[in-house]
């Protein structure tokens, strides 16, 4: 008999599964039986048809107990944490590939930054490497490069690489695997009476006070960077789930149709992949302010933006980075690829499309922001 779920899940032939540090890892370091277990249910997904991709942490847990670290990650100096991560990453990627070659299977190690993904070359780079990888049967594990990363290019946690690699690899489904058993209406830590939700069709500003700023001894995200991730995945068009993967073989169970964990049901009208890279992976690196009726041109009409519209800018930026676009009083309300540089904004804001050309000495287009290059935030819209 088909349950709810089952049908929820019927479509998904790729997947995406976010494994987390409080899943695989306690204080003495990681959990091989736990790896062996996931390793076990990813080997029977295969089997199934699926094509599996797998973002781990557990990096930093499986390093810091030979540099003495205790306490939460938050807490922890990004050098140790670095240091932590180049000791325990090896460790990490070890585990899986003794885990998965039981079951005939290979592993391999993607190593991301913020930068790797903002940059379209890299990123279609990083998708065909994938791409490729699933095509000979192997399974990819990515981790956030904690080695060489900073503040600047994080991705903040990997709740939220586990999202943008859903839209790289454009998977159906992203499964986070959490150390709670999903969504509750209030804290089950403290609240004994919390309820879980089992299903969540849009994710309303009340489902995300739900979540709180519950954290973990060893992960760096709690409920609230899983609903963000979620969020994003769903915009794009992928279901996300919720579960708890401490609990052996959870993972089969949710692809046999229980009814466990938290659903999120997929947009109902979603984001193209590209709209998706921009809103949610390009990080931006300045603003334009425009005036009300190049405002009411983008939002209201479906215009590009032109350099007549721009009374004024902020930051450093180049052809092609991500800018925030603002109203009058810097409000933001889009988000857009620019065309041209801050320097050649400041010399043709404020002017006519034919001045560009005699003012610059050359030109890349009328538009500074084209409307396919451009996101606007959905209540704006």
């Amino acid at each position: 008999m088909k349950t709810m779920r089952t049908i929820l899940l019927s479509h998904v032939k790729r997947v995406v599964i976010k494994i987390g540090s409080g899943v695989i890892s306690d204080s003495d370091g990681l959990d091989l039986n736990r790896i062996a277990t996931l390793c076990e249910d990813v080997h029977k997904l295969r089997q199934r048809g699926y094509e599996v991709i797998l973002v781990s942490s557990g990096a930093v847990a499986a390093g810091r107990a030979d540099l003495g670290i205790v306490g939460k990650p938050h807490a922890i100096p990004l050098p140790l944490k670095q240091a932590a991560a180049a000791i325990g990453q090896s460790r990490l990627m070890r585990a899986y590939k003794d885990a998965l070659r039981q079951h005939g299977l290979k592993a391999a190690q993607i190593l991301l930054t913020r930068d790797d993904l903002a940059n379209r070359r890299r990123y279609l780079n990083a998708r065909n490497t994938l791409m490729t990888l699933l095509e000979y049967d192997v399974v990819p594990i990515i981790n956030e490069n904690d080695t060489v990363v900073v503040d600047e290019i994080r991705f903040g946690d990997n709740d939220n690489l586990s999202a943008m690699a859903t839209n790289l690899v454009e998977a159906q489904l992203l499964v986070i695997l959490s150390d709670v058993d999903g969504l509750y209406n209030s804290d089950p830590r403290h609240n004994s009476s919390a309820v879980l939700i089992s299903e969540v069709e849009r994710l309303t500003p009340e489902i995300e006070a739900m979540a709180g700023l519950i954290g973990t001894e060893f992960g760096t995200g709690g409920m609230t960077t899983k609903l963000k991730a979620a969020k994003r995945a769903t915009l794009f068009g992928a279901g996300t789930a919720i579960i708890n993967g401490r609990t052996p073989h959870n993972l089969l169970y949710l692809f046999d149709g229980h009814e466990l964990g938290t659903y999120f049901l997929p947009a109902r009208d979603p984001m193209a992949a590209r709209k998706h890279w921009i809103a949610f992976t390009k990080k931006p690196k300045g603003r334009l302010m425009l005036d009300e009726g190049a405002l009411k041109a983008v939002t209201e009409r479906g215009k590009s933006l032109l350099p007549s519209g721009i009374h004024k800018l902020d930051g450093s930026f180049e052809r092609g980075d991500a800018v925030r676009l603002c109203d009058a009083d810097g409000n933001e309300f889009a988000k857009g690829v620019t065309n041209y540089t801050s320097a050649e904004l400041n010399r043709i804001m404020g002017k006519k499309t034919r001045e560009i050309e005699a003012i610059l000495g050359y030109q890349y287009g009328d538009e500074i922001v084209h409307r396919d290059n451009m996101v606007i935030d959905n209540s704006k819209e």
